[in-house]
Parts: structure tokens; sequence; C-alpha cells
């Protein structure tokens, strides 16, 4: 789609979703139930899928990469939390939307460490799209959008109880070491307010092999702080501040850390005492009992990422908002708004005192948006909806940039009969500019922008789903293209270099529900190549060769009080890479148990790594490399999980 081409059809949509709008204000007021469009089963084929807060409680997550376990489209990396990144279909999630509690999050500011540190102690939910984000998802959804979303005072309080409280202690074998978390929240006369504190502290882990991994020790503090009033006719402001840190000590060679990597051949790897922090503020208005058409929801936020790799220090900073109506239709919705971001990425040496700054770049847009959910009938369900961005960009050497961009985004919901339902969906997202690596700007050579360009991405899906009593199966083709990927980390300082990327596959997953359990197989296929070639293990900021993998998950409560699991995941050997990488197959159990007369405690035992296999993540970065030790996964690890409420 060319860029006159996608301008024309946004502005159509935007056109149609104003008279959208006027048809709304006729007809104020009407009760809309669930969009089946919006459905969980019908976002799920069109690649959007929720992990939900039961899902997250029974995989217990110490990190981010946990939170994903028996998954097999999202992927992620492994080792200390400072090093995960996560993948969708294979492509990074620096080319995703990601957003914490609707916060717009800034990217990695070094290419061996992770983009967005998160712990998942109140995590609610993880919401994750592939390739077909929705114009109201927020800019720069390249390849889809990651919304993390993480419990506040009402979550956890009960209608009427003023005061309450959660203690979590865990302990866990070969290396995993101590994790506390203490939450206190409690709500009167339309107040809420929720403080919530974690630490874990480790050793370094051994792999399968019982070979010990240097600089993998947990060290991880965690602060949340949420404050919300809500009027008695519902109208809720909400305030919270987060701050996240991991500051172990870590494998550095060079004077660089490389906590993604086990060793470096040919070079001493020293302990580096590293650093990475991310600290968000973010103020929110909405209506949640909105009157007639109007239910307009306001957010502005701050979000500071910093790094200390050694010799260099890197800054990430993003001030954004968002400012939207959802107007009710009588057979579904629109939501029109507009947002904005302001970000700015910084490098500085880090040899002397104070820190002396290497360069700068800033990115700013503005855009405009409208996206409509309908019922067309009781057996064709609809979302379609573009929007338009205008961005500028301010390079180190003072080069100034400006560039505007449409994307539009459409899907359809069709009820083939009782069993089966038919999805499809395509959009095509205008990315706009990509701040460069903070830690490396002019490093060892000023960077230039010859040939700086706008990206864009082509997504399409096609997929079924059926649903017969317990079971229920769904499976989609899928085609990501994304074209002129600004180089982030540039060689010789040629920031105009571009990328292509793409990840085409299948993914599916089939569910078995009975009265006491369930159990999910998941399988995702993703060919996922750089400018038509097969994507390199270190293809930064860019995809990772995932191949063929597959997810397991299951449970069973044994009696009310007695509740068993797991996750498996297999990943098959991928011989379309350079270097063949292996397979593997990693299985984790579980079991709770929630005493009925003491229905505040819980006691969990995990068993991870059941047949103490060693393996590297999919994900991680430097397989097969020759020069790369890659960083293989723990081996066999045993954990208690005690909470108390009170």
């Amino acid at each position: 789609m060319t860029h006159t081409t996608a301008s024309r059809v946004a502005l159509s949509c935007l056109m149609c979703s104003a008279a959208t709008i006027a048809y709304a204000q006729e007809n104020a007021g009407v009760d809309l139930g669930t969009i089946r469009i919006e459905s969980t089963s019908a976002q799920a084929v069109l690649g959007n899928d929720q992990i939900t807060e039961t899902e997250i409680e029974e995989r217990n997550p110490a990190t981010v990469s946990g939170v994903f376990a028996g998954e097999s489209a999202i992927t992620a990396s492994g080792g200390a939390p400072i090093a995960q990144k996560v993948f969708v279909n294979g492509i990074e999630e620096s080319l995703l939307s990601v957003t914490i509690d609707g916060a717009r999050q800034n990217k990695s500011a070094f290419h061996h460490t992770g983009n967005v540190l998160l712990d998942p102690a109140l995590l609610k939910s993880v919401e994750v799209s592939a390739g077909l984000a929705p114009a109201d998802q927020g800019p720069n959804a390249l390849a889809g959008s990651i919304a993390y979303t993480t419990k506040d005072a009402r979550d956890l309080l009960a209608a009427g109880d003023p005061f309450g409280g959660i203690y979590t202690l865990s302990y866990g074998s070969n290396g995993q070491g101590f994790r506390n978390t203490l939450t206190v929240f409690g709500q009167a006369e339309g107040f809420d307010y929720l403080l919530s504190g974690t630490r874990a502290t480790g050793d370094d882990y051994d792999d399968g092999s019982g070979d010990t991994i240097t600089g993998t020790q947990a060290d991880l503090t965690d602060y949340i702080a949420k404050f919300s009033y809500t009027s008695k006719s519902g109208k809720r402001l909400s305030f919270s501040a987060s701050e996240t840190t991991d500051n172990g000590l870590r494998a550095s060679q060079g004077g660089f850390i490389r906590p993604d990597f086990a060793a470096v051949i040919g070079r001493d790897t020293e302990l580096y005492s590293a650093l990475s922090q991310r600290k968000s503020y973010t103020l929110t208005y909405q209506e949640e009992n909105p009157a007639g058409i109007f239910a307009p929801y306001a957010q502005l936020s701050y979000n500071e990422q910093a790094m200390d790799v050694g010799t260099l220090y890197g800054v990430n900073k993003s001030f954004s908002g968002v400012f939207s109506n959802e107007f009710k239709l009588r057979n579904g919705s629109v939501n029109v708004g507009l947002d904005f971001f302001d970000e700015s990425a910084e490098g500085f040496a880090n040899t002397a005192s104070p820190r002396t700054s290497s360069g700068r770049e800033d990115l700013s847009n503005i855009g405009v948006f409208a996206q409509a959910r309908q019922d067309l009938s009781r057996r064709v369900s609809v979302s379609y909806g573009a929007r338009y961005d205008w961005a500028s960009f301010d390079g180190a050497d003072g080069s100034e940039f400006d560039e505007s961009g449409a994307s539009v985004n459409g899907s359809i919901d069709f009820v083939l009969n009782n069993q089966w339902t038919l999805n499809a969906g395509a959009a095509s997202s205008w990315g706009g500019y990509e701040l460069g690596e903070a830690a490396l700007v002019n490093f060892r050579t000023v960077w230039n922008y010859d040939g700086f360009a706008t990206s864009r991405a082509n997504a399409v899906r096609l997929g079924l789903r059926y649903d017969n009593g317990p079971w229920s199966a769904k499976g989609a083709l899928f085609d990501t293209e994304i074209k002129d990927i600004n180089a982030v980390l540039p060689t010789s300082g040629a920031r105009g270099f571009t990328d292509d990327l793409t990840s085409r596959g299948f993914d599916g997953s089939v569910t078995y529900t009975a009265a006491k359990g369930f159990a999910t197989l998941n399988y995702t296929y993703a060919d996922v190549k750089t400018n038509d070639t097969t994507a390199e293990t270190t293809a930064y900021y860019l995809g990772r060769p995932v191949g063929h993998i597959l997810g397991l998950e299951a449970g069973y409560d044994v009696t009310p009080e007695w509740r068993v699991g797991g996750t498996a995941q297999i990943a098959l050997k991928n011989d379309d890479t350079e270097v063949t990488l292996d397979g593997f197959e990693v299985v984790n159990f579980y079991t709770e148990y929630k005493p009925q007369r003491m229905e505040n405690l819980s006691v969990r035992m995990d068993l991870h790594n059941v047949f103490d296999a060693a393996y590297a993540s999919r994900s991680s970065d430097g397989l097969g490399l020759s020069n790369v030790v890659p960083l293989t996964e723990p081996g066999r690890t045993i954990s208690l999980t005690a909470s108390i409420r009170f």
C-alpha cells in the first residue's frame, strides 16, 4: 500500500467514523452488551491473545519470561531480568507498542539488555496483539502491541472492606534464592490506595549440565504506589508511580556487560555491578459509568529507563499522553481520540564523574485515531479503524526530519455454523522514525543520517476457530512484513541504513476444559527473515529465528484444597539458520495447597526443568555463533512459595 493510498483510506475511515459518531448521538443510551469480535475467542484467532489473571497466578512467574510459560507465539529470552527480551512470532518487542497500565514504554538503552524491565508481582493481565494492532492501541505498533495491566486496590479488596494486605515469601534452590513481596491496600469514601515492594536476591544458577552461569544472580527491587479517587457518579482519577531496579553483578567483557551471553570466546569475563532501572509515573482520568454517548478517557505518563553497562551509560525518556472518547452505537462503539509522545535517547561516557554526554536524539509524534467495533448481524462482526501520525526527529548531529503517515486496519468475524467461525484481518501501519540505541550515541564514530527514512508494516491473518463443548481449537496463517527499519544499532554510525523484516507462518492451539481442570496445546511456526535471509540470533531490535515452537499448559483440581499443573515448551531443531539450532524440551510442574480452614493462606511448590535439560531459549542472543557461548537456562530447580492475606 502506497503512502498516498494509505492516507486516502485512513481519511475515508476517519470520515466514516465521524458519520458513525453522528449516528451514535441519535441513538444514545443503548445497552450494548458484548461486541462479538471483542470476545476472547475471536481476538485469539486474530492474534490478539490475553494472558489472564488466573493464568498468571497458575504460572507463578518470578520474571517476565515466566509470564509466557506454556505459550508458543510469545517467547522470551532468559538469564537475569536485566537481559530478558520478549518476542511475538519471532519479532522483538521494540517493534511493538508496549504499555504498562496504558502508559507508553520506550525501548532498551543497550542491545545486550532487555527492553522493558518489569516485575510480575502485581501483574493482572497481558494483552498481546500480533501484527494487527487497532488504531487506538497507539503509535509505532508496527508488529502489534503488548499491554501489561497491574492490579490496584479494587482488584484485591471486596466491596466494603477498608484494608488488606498480602505477604508472599518464596525460596528456591539452584541460585533462585529468596523473594519477598509485601503489598498493603485500602479504600474508604471513594478513595483507594495500594503500596507494594518486592526484593529478590539469589546466586548464579547451574544449567542442566552442571555448569555455573556467571552473572545470573537475582538482585531486583521493585516499588509500586497507586492512589485513586472515584466519585459516586463513576468519575475516576488515579495516579501511579513505580520504580524497578536490577543492579546485580553481571558478566562483562572489554568494558561492556553482556548478560545475554554466558561468555565471549577469547575475552576474559569480569563481573561488573551493572544497572537497569525503569521509573514510571502515570495520571489517568476515565468515566466508568458513562451517561449517554460520552465515555472520556485521558492519560499523561512519564517513563525513564537508565542503563549502566560499563564504559557507557544510556538513558531513554518518554513523555506521552492520550485523550479519547468511546462513542456508543446501537450495534457497537467507536473510539476516537488523539495521542502524543516526546522521547529522547542520550548516551554518556561512564569513565569520569560527572558523566559527559556523547550525544542525544529526540523524537516526537502526534496522532489522531478512530477505531470502530460493531456487530453487523448475528453472524458478522467487524472492527476497523485508522490513524494519522505526524513525527519529528532531531539527530545527534543537529539534523532535522519531519514526516507523516497513515495507518489502517480491519478485521471480520464470520459465524459459519454453531461450531465454526472464520476470522480475517489486515493492517497497514506507519511506523515513523526509530530512536537509536542510547548508550552508543556517537560511540567511536560520529553518527550520520544519510538516507534516514520512515518505516511501514503490512500484516494479514486468516484463521478458523472451533468450539464444541469441552473442546475448542483455533488456528491462523499470518504474514507480517516491515520495511525500512532504521538502524537502531548502526554500523560505522550509519543511522540511515535500513532493514526489512518478515515473519510468516502459522499459530494455533487445542484446548480441553473440564469441570476440574484444563489442558492446552499451543503450536507456532514462524519463519523470520531480515533482508530475505533467515534472521541471525543477534539481529538486535529486529527478530530471532524461532522456527517451530510447541507449548503445553495444564491444571487439575485434585480436591477443593489441592491443585496440580504444569507447563512445557518444546523447540524443534531449526536448520534454516547458517548453523543448525538444536531443539529442546523443558517441563515444569507445580502443586498448590489452599486449606479451606485458612482461606487466606496458599502454599505452593514448583519444580522447574523437571528433567534437568541443558538448553538455551530459542529467543536467546548469540545461538550458533562461533565466538559466543550461549546463555543456557537453569537446570532442575525446586522452589517453595507461601502467601498469606491479612
